[in-house]
């Protein structure tokens, strides 16, 4: 798969409509749109049928303009000799507009879809809902969902959803009532925030984006604020070494260890940094714990650094340009204090832009007092990157929006805590406080590993500490960090992740 599988702009259900509007107050008709939707369609699904030699094809159509695609997909089927059977969820004299016509234009038999058997078909097409579903799925309707997966299932019928999966709220990734289990999905122009968040994302199966004849001249309107979190959105200002640089024009970033039984976390950041490219790494360490860390580092140095005066002393140095803490450190008012250190601003003649990275124990720290963190980032010397797990999200920000969305609980968060926002997960987003925002779409499940989350914030440190825009290099760290494990695949640990970083940049640079 190509690294940049899609266009770069993520749409809500209602920026796609508006799309679909200006496309037709341009000149484009609709029904143009809805032969273009279906082609599209029809390709992907003859490619499946072609591997299987299938061609049995039941259509299950609904009220909208889902429906509509439906109707023209079966009718170009059966010009390319498909054996096509088409069930409609409402009578057809119900519909309006495009999907009428659209209808209209089918002049073979028509089952209700609630009644329709599955036997004996290669590949079921759902048209029955779109991005544009409003409520839960409910009556026949739902049944029919439920008999679908499950016929899926047992038979190994394959199933081709049109623009989203039925059910997936296209807004929000969540299923309303009862969702499709689609094994391909065909959607149109730009992907759609439920086609990456979960649990939609698990719903989709292979997802492709067709152009439909929409221009992408209509995104200057629109305005989107949320990205596919892919080389398309930051490659342009991804640091790259040059021919009359030196170690310390890639910056310098300094990690703080835990105690004596608490190391290896942090030095799996520091490793981390430096493969993602930062010139130089110091490892910030408490007395007790320097034994343990100086065995094993090489490439990365070794100060000491006793509490909140020693780590001050270390970021006196104003080439010390991105701190990162709480992988290791331990919950309680010693972290804090150290917290405190990072995002307060050296004086002069020290004083410098300083980017801090704050993770696992250093957020957990605050649990409960955000407005305390909020009151110190807002005095921060530079950006400031937060990386919880859903955990630690909870803690620090609470859990009274649960049922929102985790792309808006990520944005809310970044605009409460003035912070770039990184909420792990399968579907990490990455939110900035201007509301701009990336989704995740590509991590595997080998990154569930131990010091997994270390790492990716020692990657952040080293893209911060080469002068990245803060939003950009953590959405970058989140992309490598999930490349990298799917090169390595099975067997990956978490050392895997910064020793395979090497081949991601090889590919990023090819």
């Amino acid at each position: 798969m190509p690294l940049d599988p899609f266009p770069t702009e993520i749409l809500t259900a209602e920026e796609m409509a508006r799309a679909d509007r200006l496309t037709m107050d341009s000149g484009v008709p609709g029904t143009e749109l809805m032969l273009n939707a279906a082609t599209a369609l029809v390709s992907v699904v003859s490619r499946m049928l072609q591997k299987s030699s299938g061609r049995r094809v039941l259509v299950l159509c609904g009220p909208g303009n889902n429906g509509g695609d439906g109707y023209v997909a079966a009718r170009l089927l059966r010009q390319a000799r498909m054996r096509l059977r088409v069930g409609a969820l409402t009578p057809r004299e119900t519909l309006r507009g495009d999907a009428l016509e659209a209808a209209k234009a089918w002049d073979g038999p028509l089952e209700p879809a609630e009644g329709c058997s599955l036997e004996g078909v290669d590949i079921v097409i759902d048209a029955l809902f779109g991005t544009g579903l409003a409520r839960n799925i409910e009556g026949k309707a739902a049944d029919l969902v439920r008999r679908l997966n499950h016929y899926r299932r047992q038979s190994g019928t394959r199933v081709v959803a049109v623009d989203i999966p039925s059910g997936i709220d296209g807004s929000s990734g969540a299923v309303r009532g009862v969702a499709v289990e689609a094994d391909a999905t065909v959607t149109f122009f730009r992907l759609k925030n439920g086609h990456l968040l979960l649990p939609g994302r698990l719903h989709c199966g292979e997802v492709t984006c067709a152009h439909i004849g929409i221009r992408a001249a209509v995104l200057t309107e629109i305005k989107p604020r949320t990205f596919v979190n892919a080389p398309g959105l930051w490659r342009k200002v991804l640091p790259l070494p040059r021919v009359d640089g030196h170690k310390y024009s890639r910056g310098h970033a300094v990690v703080v260890s835990g105690g004596f039984s608490f190391t290896g976390a942090a030095r799996l950041s520091a490793h981390a940094a430096l493969r993602a490219g930062a010139g130089l790494v110091t490892l910030a360490s408490p007395r007790d714990a320097m034994a343990a860390n100086a065995p094993a580092l090489t490439s990365v140095m070794l100060r000491e650094a006793e509490g909140p005066e020693g780590l001050a002393a270390v970021l006196s140095d104003a080439r010390k340009n991105v701190v990162a803490l709480g992988p290791g450190l331990g919950v309680g008012d010693a972290t804090r204090r150290l917290v405190e250190t990072a995002l307060s601003a050296a004086p002069p003649p020290s004083a410098c832009s300083r980017s801090v990275v704050l993770d696992a124990d250093a957020l957990t720290s605050f649990a409960g007092d955000l407005e305390a963190l909020r009151s110190l980032i807002g005095k921060a010397p530079g950006a400031v990157v937060l990386t919880p797990h859903a955990g630690e999200f909870a803690r620090l920000f609470g859990d009274a929006d649960r049922a929102a969305s985790k792309l808006d609980r990520a944005r809310r968060a970044a605009q409460e805590s003035g912070a770039i926002v990184l909420l792990k997960g399968a579907d990490t987003v990455v939110a900035a406080p201007d509301g701009r925002a990336s989704i995740l779409g590509s991590a595997p499940p080998w990154l569930a590993t131990a010091g997994s989350g270390d790492t990716l914030t020692g990657m952040i440190a080293g893209l911060l500490a080469q002068g990245m825009e803060p939003f950009a290099a953590a959405s970058c760290a989140a992309w490598m960090h999930g490349r990298a494990a799917t090169l390595f695949g099975p067997g990956l640990i978490a050392d895997d992740i910064a020793a395979t970083l090497p081949a991601v940049w090889r590919e990023l640079m090819g």
